[in-house]
C-alpha cells in the first residue's frame, strides 16, 4: 500500500526562482531553507506530494502554480560551498544540517491566487493554515487535503 498523498506550500521570490523558471527547467532542488521547522517539514516529503507553489515578497504575493515533490530528502548541497549564500560552516558531509528534494513544475495555475484573496477565505481554510497565522515567515509548510481542494476551487 503507497503512503497517503500530501501537500505543502513552498515560498520562493520570483526575483530569484519563480513558477515560470521551474516550468522552463521542468525539475530543480528547492536550495537555501534555513529554517529549522521548514526544513523538518522537507524532511516528511515524499515523491509524488502535491506543492502550491507560491510567490512571495514580490507586487502580487499568492498561489502561482502547482508542482510535485520529485524526490526524497537530501543533503542540500549549497550549505558545503564557501561561495554560496547558503553556506553553513557548521555542515559537515558527515553531519549535514540542511536537506531539499526536487521540485517537478506541473502546472501553471489558470490564474494566480492573491494573497489577499486567500485571506478572504480564512474561514474555510481554518485556524491551522499556517499561510495566514500572524508572523509566520515560513517557507515550507504543510497544507491539508481540504485546504488543497479549497484553494484550488478558487482558481
Amino acid at each position: 500500500m503507497s503512503p497517503r498523498r500530501r501537500y505543502w506550500l513552498m515560498k520562493s521570490e520570483p526575483g530569484d526562482f519563480s513558477i515560470d523558471d521551474l516550468q522552463r527547467v521542468g525539475t530543480e532542488p528547492w536550495t537555501g531553507v534555513r529554517n529549522y521547522q521548514a526544513r523538518n517539514f522537507m524532511r516528511q516529503m515524499q515523491v509524488g506530494d502535491g506543492v502550491l507553489f507560491y510567490h512571495s515578497n514580490c507586487e502580487v504575493p499568492g498561489v502561482y502554480g502547482i508542482a510535485e515533490v520529485a524526490s526524497t530528502p537530501y543533503p542540500d548541497p549549497t550549505q558545503f560551498q564557501k561561495t554560496s549564500k547558503y553556506y553553513d560552516p557548521k555542515a559537515t558531509h558527515e553531519q549535514p544540517r540542511w536537506e531539499l528534494v526536487d521540485v517537478q513544475f506541473s502546472r501553471k495555475l489558470r490564474r494566480p491566487l492573491p494573497l489577499s484573496e486567500i485571506r478572504g477565505h480564512a474561514d474555510a481554510l481554518g485556524e491551522e493554515f499556517e499561510l495566514l497565522r500572524k508572523g509566520s515567515r515560513l517557507s515550507v509548510m504543510p497544507v491539508t487535503g481540504a485546504q488543497w481542494k479549497r484553494l484550488l476551487s478558487l482558481e
